[in-house]
């Protein structure tokens, strides 16, 4: 690896942690993971540095989290944050960036349109896929419970893949070979 990776890496960390900052939304309930923009993080990290990159930098996010570090939206940081009812979606979001990453890697000359698509296959179906299993058996709320509640995250998901696809997109076309 080289400097400008472990660059790369340290900056798409320092921005899902910055996209923290911003105050999240908990209309389904406190126990419940909070609407935030730190999901774009994860999005742009898979798309803007491919899979190796992406993935590292939100496993050092992760790692920096789980130690202690107050990075998730709200102030949150903690191993206990990880085992709670949003640990799945977090947990996820490593795998998440590397699948966005590879996706995107494969088809460079895709265009916005089709780097969204990959964008919400690992950003929205695969980081639910891992997260409501996960929220609910830890919330024990059952799976038709945890499924009626993610849907309410939907639109505000989708908003996220729309901004990451344009400004990826924007992002490979300025920098070719970032």
């Amino acid at each position: 690896m080289t400097t400008k990776d472990t660059v790369y890496i340290a900056l798409f960390a320092a921005l899902t942690a910055a996209l923290g900052l911003m105050p999240p939304l908990h209309f389904a309930g406190a126990a419940l993971p909070p609407i935030s923009a730190q999901s774009l993080g994860v999005m742009l990290a898979g798309a803007v540095l491919g899979a190796k990159r992406g993935g590292l930098a939100l496993l050092l996010f992760i790692a920096l989290v789980a130690v202690g570090l107050p990075l998730l939206s709200g102030g949150r940081g903690g191993f206990g944050v990880l085992m709670g009812t949003s640990g799945g979606f977090l947990l996820s979001w490593p795998i998440c960036a590397a699948v966005i990453g590879y996706l995107a890697e494969r088809d460079r000359e895709g265009g916005a349109l089709k780097l969204g698509a990959y964008i919400a296959l690992g950003g929205i179906v695969l980081m639910y896929a891992a997260g409501i299993p996960w929220m609910a058996f830890i919330g024990k709320l059952g799976m038709a419970k945890s499924l009626s509640i993610m849907v309410a995250y939907i639109p505000g998901d989708l908003i996220k893949v729309v901004v990451a696809a344009i400004l990826a997109e924007n992002l490979r076309k300025a920098y070719p070979n970032l």
